[in-house]
């Protein structure tokens, strides 16, 4: 659940990032689902890793 707080939290300061520039709603929508994308990438990548290396080294 902390988890999942922080990165709502991440993704908001992402969008809320004080362009100088009020940035179009397709710009606003890019920007959330890159986002989004990089933390599923990165939270995928760290969950298959942990979880190869406890199987391997619980035999």
């Amino acid at each position: 659940m902390q988890v999942l707080i922080f990165l709502s939290a991440l993704m908001y300061l992402f969008l809320m990032d004080s362009d100088m520039k009020e940035p179009s709603m397709t710009m606003r929508f890019t920007e959330y689902f890159a986002m989004a994308g990089i933390i599923f990438t990165v939270t995928t990548l760290l969950y298959f890793s942990i979880n190869f290396t406890v199987k391997k080294f619980k035999g």
